[in-house]
């Protein structure tokens, strides 16, 4: 897939859906990636999980975010 670096998933309600797809992915062949800045990995005020399946293709599941 040159060119196409990943796919932005948004969930509707909260950052524990968020939570729930980036524990599970595992059992479903993908493997969660950056854990080490997880849930920030895109900045503060950015919360979501990266996650990454054995052909490459990665998807970042994001979070609605408040801004106060």
């Amino acid at each position: 897939m040159s060119g196409f670096h990943h796919v932005e998933l948004w969930v509707a309600d909260s950052a524990s859906t968020v939570d729930e797809i980036i524990e599970d992915a595992p059992a479903h062949g993908w493997r969660p990636l950056y854990q080490e800045r997880y849930p920030h990995a895109g900045g503060e005020d950015h919360y979501a999980g990266w996650i990454e399946n054995s052909a490459g293709f990665k998807a970042e599941v994001i979070a609605p975010t408040s801004r106060a």
